[in-house]
């Protein structure tokens, strides 16, 4: 039988229902653009499977699977607990603390990161959450190196992710782990999201929403019209002259709308055009370096160590390593009863579409 690769999710009651949404889109839901390649099997998980757990907006969740089955995965996500100044159920913790002794990657997203402090694996190491909960992380666990700024850290077998939309970019940061970028690209294109984001979370604290305006646009245009000229020189003067703006102006747009600098995002952009050239194996080092726009092969050595946190020949090394396999898993869970409108969601879960009469709480985000 092929090796398979399980994912466990933890649902729970009162979550909000993004996070799961996000996790099941990603390792759930079946990928035909990919052809014969083995997707994950994914398995929603609750302390009490069978029992509905309510959701916010009103409908409840019912997660096929229980904590063995979680404790047994192979990548283990827990997204934003209900509360992040609360307990973390020990019943959890522990399932957690067994998943890893197995070898399981832990992952979690947003304030799902109080559950994997409380196992003590973070102890010692770089994590992240959303900013709005980092500092509380920090002094509810001063073990640990909280880091408010970053869309997701990794440190090999615990994983962490900032605000919700950063579990989109952890989630796909591990599928580009697992099988390449070409098929983390691919997904983050029926995602319809970028698949490599730049610039933390720095860029969200004081104002996430701006009002879209023609010095945006402009802004926007430049991008586009870099991107396009990855492999020609680029410089601040010519972006600014794509965006029919003067270089000053230009620079205070640019750092508002993306958080970085212009060079630093087109530092990013290169990097990541370059991931695929390494997968492939063609070419050498010094070819993609000249095929992505560095000017000499040792500043994108540089480049590329300094983001990706390996060097480009470690990285084209590990990923000509077959990807991961595993048999089609059977989504769905229990037939309905009662007369009650449920419908079946991958990872074996069943949602009912009732309407509560109290709303829960939301998860801390």
């Amino acid at each position: 039988m092929a090796e398979t690769h399980a994912v466990a999710v933890w649902a729970f009651d009162g979550m909000a229902p993004f996070e799961l949404g996000v996790v099941v889109e990603v390792f759930g839901l079946a990928r035909p653009e990919l052809g014969d390649l083995p997707w994950y099997e994914l398995k929603v998980c609750a302390e009490e499977p069978g029992r509905d757990l309510r959701a916010v907006g009103g409908f409840s969740i019912r997660a096929g699977h229980g904590l063995d089955d979680l404790a047994a995965a192979d990548t283990v996500i827990v997204p934003g607990v209900a509360d992040a100044g609360g307990d973390v159920p020990a019943a959890l913790v522990e399932a957690l603390l067994r998943a890893h002794a197995r070898g399981a990657r832990l992952v979690s997203i947003c304030s799902g990161a109080f559950a994997l402090a409380a196992t003590g694996l973070l102890d010692g190491r770089r994590a992240t959450t959303h900013w709005r909960y980092a500092r509380a992380l920090a002094e509810r666990h001063p073990q640990i190196d909280v880091d408010p700024d970053v869309l997701y850290v990794d440190n090999g077998d615990v994983l962490t992710s900032a605000g919700s939309a950063a579990g989109i970019d952890l989630c796909l940061y591990l599928v580009r782990t697992d099988h390449g970028a070409a098929v983390a690209n691919t997904v983050a294109r029926r995602f319809v999201v970028s698949p490599h984001r730049e610039g933390g979370q720095a860029q969200f604290i004081e104002a996430a929403v701006r009002p879209a305006g023609e010095d945006d646009d402009g802004v926007a245009r430049s991008m586009q019209w870099a991107l396009e000229r990855l492999h020609t020189p680029l410089s601040v003067p010519l972006l600014a002259g794509a965006a029919c703006m003067s270089e000053r102006s230009y620079l205070r747009h640019f750092a508002r709308r993306n958080g970085v600098s212009p060079m630093r995002w087109v530092i990013a952009q290169r990097i990541a055009a370059s991931l695929p050239l390494l997968e492939s194996g063609e070419g050498s080092i010094d070819e993609v370096a000249a095929a992505v726009g560095f000017d000499s092969t040792g500043t994108y050595r540089h480049h590329f160590t300094r983001q990706m946190r390996t060097t480009p020949t470690a990285y084209r090394k590990a990923f000509t390593r077959p990807p991961l396999v595993r048999e089609p898993g059977t989504a769905g869970g229990p037939d309905a009863a009662g007369g009650r409108r449920e419908l079946a969601g991958a990872g074996g879960i069943l949602m009912n579409t009732g309407v509560h009469a109290t709303r829960p709480a939301g998860p801390a985000r």
